[in-house]
């Protein structure tokens, strides 16, 4: 097991419990670049964070020791009616949505590993799982019984190389699948939606990407044969999850909102169209994903009163927006802005969170601490 983070633990726990001797190895450890761990081995199960380069994962594939992400073990062990979603935005909140909608667990690439539910659902039971590109790299047997593609939008450029490298991860998802919901225009074959077609209820969250998710939701529970009424009491009470335009508080009637999880252009620009109504202070910056942020610039209305840049990528956001304010961190952003009455203060980061925090969720969180430490 390589990578002992959330989903290398459960994997390696749900072997432990079959008998399976686990061989750990992780950064942390000391040991990821041991060779010789490979010796006694028949399968390399990876943690998503890892990338193929790394040592082991290349020198496995040389021996022809097959290599699985943890998905395709917890496909194995469990053997679930899988209903998978991906795509570049939107994947956490049509997942839980989806959750309601089926009354299922939902697991993956955010929140509970699939090998985490070992034990704890039936075979053929219905699972909504989340997957990202970095797991369909290495899945094999997976199948969905229903596959969800939300959008292809640049992403994770310094970890595929090449968005046509990227683009195929994630349509790695159809493999297999025997119903494919997508995108309307993408030309891809399956059920198609949008975010302008009716649907049972109209959603409680926010947003025209999130009506988009609300549709890809609606056409997959419909596939998976749940009826319209239970789809629109899902619809109509979801509130949405953690750091994905969150309300975190209302201070002087200002509204503070949380969008961590907007870790690249195109999540950033949904937050900036979900307010475009409204005054906006801007919080961006973090680290580096190769992205061009010249499409960011260009939709920046005069909506938006101040621009607040945060982390490693401020000196390139502040090329590519002019008049942006270089402030370092979440503290001295929140305290540089000085809205008004009415005003709505985002951080929609459009980068990625490590060169200042473990993840988005961390990010999020200290958002969260400093917004509630703010006085009247």
């Amino acid at each position: 097991m390589l990578g002992l983070a959330r989903s290398g633990k459960a994997a390696a726990a749900a072997l432990e419990r079959r008998g399976v001797d686990v061989v750990r190895a992780d950064r942390e450890l000391g040991n990821d670049g041991d060779l010789s761990l490979l010796d006694s081995v028949d399968v390399l199960v990876k943690s998503p964070g890892v990338p193929r380069e790394v040592a082991l994962v290349a020198e496995a594939g040389r021996g022809g020791i097959p290599i699985w992400s943890e998905v395709e073990l917890g496909y194995r062990l469990l053997r679930p009616r899988l209903l998978g979603v991906t795509g570049t935005n939107g994947k956490t909140t049509t997942c839980e949505l989806l959750g309601v909608m089926l009354q299922a667990p939902v697991a993956g690439n955010v929140g509970r590993a699939l090998t985490d539910l070992d034990g704890q659902v039936e075979p053929g039971a219905w699972v909504v799982c989340e997957l990202s590109s970095f797991q369909l790299e290495d899945v094999h047997e997976l199948a969905c019984e229903i596959a969800v593609l939300l959008n292809l939008e640049p992403d994770h450029l310094d970890r595929h190389g090449s968005f046509e490298a990227y683009r195929d991860a994630k349509l790695r998802i159809f493999e297999r699948a025997r119903t494919r919901i997508v995108p309307r225009g993408f030309g891809l074959d399956g059920i198609e939606f949008a975010a302008d077609e009716p649907l049972p209820a109209e959603p409680l969250i926010r947003g025209v990407h999130n009506r988009e998710n609300a549709a890809a939701a609606t056409a997959a529970a419909r596939a998976a044969g749940i009826p319209d009424p239970q789809i629109a009491e899902a619809l109509r009470t979801f509130p949405g999850v953690p750091h994905r335009l969150e309300l975190v508080r209302e201070l002087n009637d200002v509204r503070y909102v949380n969008d961590s999880k907007a870790t690249n252009v195109a999540a950033a620009l949904r937050a900036l169209a979900a307010y475009e109504d409204e005054p906006v202070h801007l919080i961006l910056g973090g680290s580096r994903k190769g992205e061009d942020f010249t499409p960011l610039a260009q939709a920046i209305g005069p909506n938006v009163r101040s621009i607040h840049l945060i982390g490693e990528t401020a000196d390139e956001l502040a090329a590519a927006i002019p008049g942006a304010q270089r402030d370092g961190d979440l503290a001295t952003a929140l305290h540089e802005i000085h809205p008004e009455p009415g005003d709505v203060v985002l951080l929609s980061p459009a980068c990625a969170s490590y060169d200042q925090f473990r993840d988005f969720e961390d990010r999020g969180e200290e958002f969260r601490r400093l917004v509630q430490n703010l006085s009247a």
